[in-house]
């Protein structure tokens, strides 16, 4: 690299170093809210709002910078209104009015200038000190000139004054502006800012707005305790019609609870008579239930006794068959045993019979034979007395047989249950009797029989 080069080179680096360094000195920025004051040789003065750049060269410019914002400044004032009686004698009524004031600086260059070597060159507290006094100044003048209710109801008609044509007077006089749209705006304020304009403007300054805080006065006062007892009793009234609607609502919500409560007692009644009924008619269901069960109970019983009877019955007729068939054959076993014995040696022991017999039966043979008057004819020469003592004879002898038999069948169907013999021996004769010497003759063979 030649040394041209290297000088051309190093021109073009402190170009790009030193250019921007002086270009940022000349060209300084104008922040938003500021205003930048730049005053020449000549004395010409070049304003720049912000935001932007203001063009100074430091060896032969002077800068200044400004805000342009809005200053609020807080008000206190207290004095007396322009009120009257009646009869139009003052009878003033002492206010306290908290305000805020909105004043900035004005829109032409001569009042930014005026602005900052006026007002802005004095230090801060000093510029809020002046501001207050200024505005709260004008606004005991203001006061002085308006009404009470004026300062209350910015619509109130200054010909409802005692004195109508004061505001009027007040605006017409020097110092006052004429603005328009006066009557849209709060009088206090209408009349703060038609007293105080010029003052403002020698400061560089314009009057924005006026806000009212408060108004404080004892008249207000005792309005506002006025308007409160008014407000408490209107809101003790519509607290006692809520209340009686509330109770009226209550008795009725009541009522109907009532009345839904009777009817669900009556629904429960009406439930409870259904479930009675219901409960009746199952008992009696059952109760028949239990009659017909009882009744089918004892007929099965009936049934089962019937037959256990009829079996019984059944059972002791054959039982009772069998022990008469029993009976019957040993009935007949016996009397052909007896007719046997009696065939074998029935004769000697009728004979026994007969002579055991004879001391009871003699005696009674001979009185019946005594007393009898019998005809008798026989043909084999015995003669009537033998024949009939033959007759008595067989008589006697048929009876002992008789007896005979019946004891055999006592014998044979005896309690015990036990059979006869089959061969029963005939009674021994008793020792008592002698025998006899001689036998009687025979009687006819009796023979029993029974068909089994």
């Amino acid at each position: 690299m030649t040394e041209p080069q290297i000088v051309t080179a190093a021109i073009i680096v402190v170009l790009v170093l030193f250019v921007p360094i002086l270009i940022s000195r000349l060209l300084r920025t104008v922040e938003a809210g500021t205003i930048r004051l730049v005053s020449f040789l000549g004395g010409k003065v070049s304003i720049y709002r912000g935001p932007g750049k203001s063009w100074e060269i430091p060896l032969v410019n002077t800068g200044t910078t400004i805000p342009s914002k809005a200053i609020n400044i807080d008000l206190d004032i207290a004095d007396q209104t322009a009120d009257v009686d009646r009869n139009g004698q003052p009878r003033p009524i002492k206010v306290r009015v908290l305000a805020s004031a909105i004043v900035s600086v004005g829109d032409t260059n001569e009042l930014i200038r005026t602005a900052a070597n006026r007002f802005f060159a004095m230090p801060l507290p000093v510029q809020n000190s002046t501001l207050t006094d200024l505005l709260t100044s004008t606004g005991r003048r203001a006061i002085n000139l308006l009404h009470h209710d004026e300062l209350f109801n910015a619509k109130v008609s200054f010909g409802s004054a005692a004195n109508p044509q004061e505001p009027s007077d007040v605006l017409a006089r020097p110092g006052f502006a004429a603005l328009p749209n006066a009557e849209d705006d709060d009088r206090l304020a209408i009349i703060i800012k038609s007293a105080c304009s010029r003052e403002l403007q020698d400061l560089g300054l314009v009057f924005n707005s006026l806000n009212i805080k408060e108004v404080q006065s004892e008249v207000a006062e005792a309005r506002r305790r006025q308007s409160a007892v008014e407000a408490k009793a209107n809101a003790d009234i519509v607290q006692a019609d809520q209340e009686r609607r509330a109770r009226e609502a209550q008795l009725g919500a009541e009522q109907a609870v009532n009345d839904k409560q009777r009817d669900l007692e009556q629904r429960r009644a009406q439930n409870a008579a259904v479930i009675a009924t219901a409960e009746a008619e199952k008992q009696e269901a059952l109760r028949s239930l239990r009659e017909a069960e009882l009744r089918a109970t004892q007929l099965a019983q009936a049934t089962a006794d019937a037959e256990k009877m009829k079996v019984n019955a059944e059972a002791m007729a054959e039982a009772e068959a069998v022990r008469l068939r029993t009976v019957a054959v040993a009935q007949a076993d016996a009397i052909r045993e007896i007719n046997k014995a009696i065939a074998e040696g029935g004769d000697a022991y009728l004979a026994l019979r007969q002579l055991e017999m004879l001391p009871q039966i003699a005696p009674v043979i001979a009185n019946a034979l005594a007393s009898a008057k019998l005809v008798n004819i026989s043909s084999d020469g015995r003669g009537a007395a033998g024949g009939a003592a033959d007759q008595i004879t067989g008589v006697i002898q048929t009876i002992l047989a008789a007896q005979l038999v019946s004891t055999s069948l006592k014998d044979v169907s005896a309690p015990n249950g036990k059979e006869a013999s089959a061969s029963p021996s005939l009674p021994t004769p008793s020792p008592s009797i002698p025998t006899a010497t001689t036998v009687a003759p025979i009687p006819p063979k009796v023979t029993i029989r029974k068909d089994s």
